[in-house]
């Protein structure tokens, strides 16, 4: 069952006649299907895409190998393609990306800890991103990303 802010989130882009995508790394899915299961998914939710691995977001989403390599595949560099690119291909008014490191391995280190999540957002008055770094399991991580989300989309959609 998605969180109170899921769901309230929802119910904030309805009612702004909006709808929502997401390019996803770090919540490999997981932020689609959370929106997915609340009332308003219908009429919100234009679908979503998992670029977990780099060569998907090569390819998939044109993220240029130079721009990988020079920022990593976590990164709000990256991130920000990810959302844009994203946005073209669901024709969405708001779209979501996500990367991060949700468990040991990436590209972390000192200045990038594991729980490292950047969120890029595109709305139809601003873009932006942020970074944040969550405490936890890999699913706590990913779950207090999606609020984190939730949070940033409805900060944004009401002002």
């Amino acid at each position: 069952m998605p969180s109170k802010i899921v769901i309230e989130c929802s119910k904030t882009i309805a009612a702004k006649g909006c709808n929502i995508a997401f390019a996803e790394s770090a919540t490999a899915g997981r932020m689609s299907a959370e929106f997915s299961m609340t009332k308003e998914s219908g009429k919100i939710l234009r679908g979503g895409i998992v670029c977990y691995d780099g060569c998907v977001k090569e390819t998939l989403l044109h993220v240029p190998k130079s721009i990988i390599e020079k920022y990593t595949p976590e990164s709000l560099e990256v991130t920000q393609i990810l959302a844009q690119q994203a946005s073209k291909l669901f024709y969405s008014k708001i779209t979501v990306a996500i990367t991060g490191l949700t468990t040991p391995g990436g590209s972390e280190n000192k200045e990038k800890p594991l729980g490292t999540i950047f969120f890029y957002i595109i709305t139809p008055t601003k873009e932006f991103g942020h970074r944040e770094i969550f405490k936890g399991s890999p699913e706590k991580i990913v779950l207090q990303a999606i609020d984190k989300t939730a949070e940033l989309v409805m900060e944004s959609l009401i002002g």
